[in-house]
């Protein structure tokens, strides 16, 4: 779950309070099958107030699995592997991806087309591809996957995880509100615009969320990056 979804900030501390006396008390009941391990995902870019409240929050609990993501910071990473976490970091091209490896990620989740949120453009056959060219670390593909078959597809493809996102947002155990799960389940590919007038960076939105904000999702202005 991202970082910022708890608020205000010691939200945080409570969620992962929650998470970690749950699963010791699955793990003690259950010895012969242990929790899977679960991940943050951290925003690094530096309009992200919060970073270092929150790197703080999850190396004290020492949460396994971090997902960073709109910027790769060798600090960070070295924060999170001291005490033994994983790095995972979210990129949508192949400069992004060797820069981010370079800056100690662990492994690549290779953000393709279709990708709900922030996201990019390229076919995931050719950003994978590009990938493991020169990369044999664990890659994860994003990037309108919602079944099986597109699990299969993914790994077919050279990536070793599928990433599923939205798809999870409609179910019971999301906290997202109900209306908006309704709006994923009845939306179509046709639903999906591309934009980065909310964030500076592109992403993807339903349309029908940009419609409840009063805005027109067919005539958007273009954000500047800079002012993000």
């Amino acid at each position: 779950f991202p970082s910022l979804n708890a608020r205000p900030q010691p939200v945080l501390r409570e969620w992962l309070t929650r998470i970690t006396e749950a699963l010791a008390k699955h793990d003690a009941n259950n010895p012969e099958t242990p929790s899977a391990p679960y991940a943050v995902n951290l925003i690094v870019h530096k309009s992200n107030d919060r970073l270092d409240e929150d790197l703080a929050t999850i190396v004290e609990f020492q949460v396994p699995i971090v997902i960073t993501s709109l910027g790769a910071r060798a600090d960070v990473n070295e924060a999170i592997h001291s005490y033994g976490g994983i790095v995972l970091h979210d990129v949508i091209n192949n400069t992004f991806a060797k820069k981010a490896v370079e800056k100690g990620a662990d492994g690549l989740i290779a953000v393709a087309a279709g990708a709900g949120g922030h996201a990019g453009t390229l076919s995931p056959f050719a950003l994978v591809q590009e990938i493991r060219e020169w990369f044999d670390g664990p890659v994860l593909l994003s990037g309108s996957i919602a079944h099986g078959r597109s699990v299969l597809a993914a790994q077919a493809a050279g990536a070793d995880l599928a990433y599923i996102g939205s798809a999870f947002i409609a179910t019971e155990e999301a906290n997202a509100d109900q209306g908006y799960k309704q709006m994923i389940v009845d939306s179509t590919a046709s639903d999906i615009v591309y934009s980065n007038l909310f964030t500076g960076v592109h992403g993807n939105y339903l349309s029908g969320s940009i419609e409840a904000a009063g805005l027109d999702p067919n005539n958007l202005a273009v954000s500047d990056p800079s002012a993000m």
